[in-house]
């Protein structure tokens, strides 16, 4: 397969066809993902790209996480940002993600996302005194010889849409590495699959906005999502989630309406997922 085969430019609707429909050749493992994540190529009509495969039965049992659903909460959280980018392109945070049958068995198929090479570090350990102007601090640490870090983000629009989107998501695991910066300076969030839980279990290094006024465009965003998840947005997640899980996404959207805020860092529970990056 040539560069050209691999490095074509997919709209999302021919993405989502060659992910459903293409065939796929397995690449490698991701050993450093807790779950089993290969890389794989995926192929159709002639057209190649790489991509995401996430077995069901490569997922690590969790004590909070219903075993088997992995992989159905990353898929619910593409319909999110999708069906929200729909309205405002600035919320196509996620790359296109179905749930279909592979080598290993059924799983989340997402498109994979180079990084741009040598690109802006925007959320990571800082040393403390090279912190750039305007960087939100997150928390501090120390290296083996006690010099000093801080783990922070910086204060960048298209960060606090991921921020908003995962208060929606409720995301339990948003670590700097699951911030990707892709072509066009796009960024995107990737690794969902610990989701939507009925419980709250926001988990995040994106807390620099905590407790500030939500802009205009996410208050105008999570106006209509009310809106998606009582109709076909709703509907859609029912496919992959339980009616509980469903029914606590529409509070979580319902109450950030309400207070017109970022949340803040919760009190019963470790607020910054581990590792941080």
């Amino acid at each position: 397969m040539t560069s050209t085969e691999i490095d074509r430019v997919l709209d999302e609707p021919d993405a989502l066809r060659l992910l459903r429909r293409g065939e796929l050749e397995l690449e490698g493992r991701l050993v450093d993902a807790s779950n089993t994540t290969l890389r794989a190529f995926v192929t159709l009509d002639g057209v190649t790209r790489r991509c995401v495969y996430k077995p069901v039965r490569g997922e690590r049992p969790l004590w909070d996480f219903p075993d088997g659903t992995l992989a159905g909460r990353e898929v619910s959280a593409y319909l999110v940002s999708s069906w929200m980018a729909e309205r405002d392109p600035g919320f196509a945070l996620i790359p296109p993600t179905i749930l279909r049958d592979g080598p290993l068995g059924p799983g989340a198929c997402q498109l994979w996302i180079d990084e741009q090479e040598d690109a802006e570090q925007v959320v990571g350990f800082i040393p403390m005194w090279e912190l750039p102007s305007g960087w939100f601090r997150v928390a501090s640490a120390e290296d083996d010889d006690g010099e000093r870090y801080a783990l922070a983000h910086a204060d960048d629009e298209r960060l606090a849409r991921l921020a908003v989107l995962d208060a929606v998501l409720n995301n339990a695991d948003r670590k700097g590495g699951h911030v990707l910066l892709g072509p066009g300076d796009r960024i995107y969030g990737v690794d969902h699959g610990i989701c939507f839980h009925a419980e709250e279990k926001l988990r995040t290094v994106l807390w620099g906005w905590s407790g500030k006024r939500l802009p205009d465009w996410a208050l105008a965003a999570l106006q209509e999502l009310r809106s998606g998840l009582r109709g076909d947005l709703g509907e859609a997640l029912d496919e992959h989630l339980t009616t509980a899980e469903v029914d606590a996404t529409r509070r979580r959207v319902a109450r950030l309406n309400a207070r017109r805020t970022f949340p803040d860092p919760p009190e019963g529970w470790p607020a910054v997922p581990w590792p941080p990056i």
